[in-house]
């Protein structure tokens, strides 16, 4: 089943959500705000996404510019970074049985869903 990691917050996010609902498939909202991934649930993704910790994350934001700009750290660093801070992952994220994308834009998610 197609799953898709949600902020219903973000206009991004919620673009995404409405083309998948468009699509007419079978998938499942996970709000990863509300409840975290694990570390193994993030590195599954990351392996479906194809990317390293440091590539998904959202420089934008302000934990990020202030805590952890310029900084260097393992992947293993980053995944637990990101699991206790999940506002600092791209979104929305849709994964699929064998691929990940992160949906910006929308019709990324053709190539998890084909």
């Amino acid at each position: 089943m197609i799953k898709i990691y949600h902020n219903p917050k973000c206009r991004k996010s919620r673009e995404g959500l409405k083309f998948l609902q468009s699509l007419g498939v079978d998938f499942k909202v996970l709000e990863y705000l509300k409840k975290s991934l694990s570390v193994d649930e993030l590195r599954e993704i990351l392996k479906k996404l194809g990317k390293k910790p440091d590539e998904i994350i959202r420089q934008q934001e302000d934990y990020y510019k202030k805590e952890l700009k310029n900084k260097h750290f393992t992947d293993e660093e980053w995944l637990i970074i990101l699991t206790e801070n999940p506002a600092l992952i791209q979104r929305p994220i849709v994964v699929g049985k064998y691929r990940a994308v992160i949906a910006q834009p929308p019709e990324l998610m053709l190539r998890v869903i084909k």
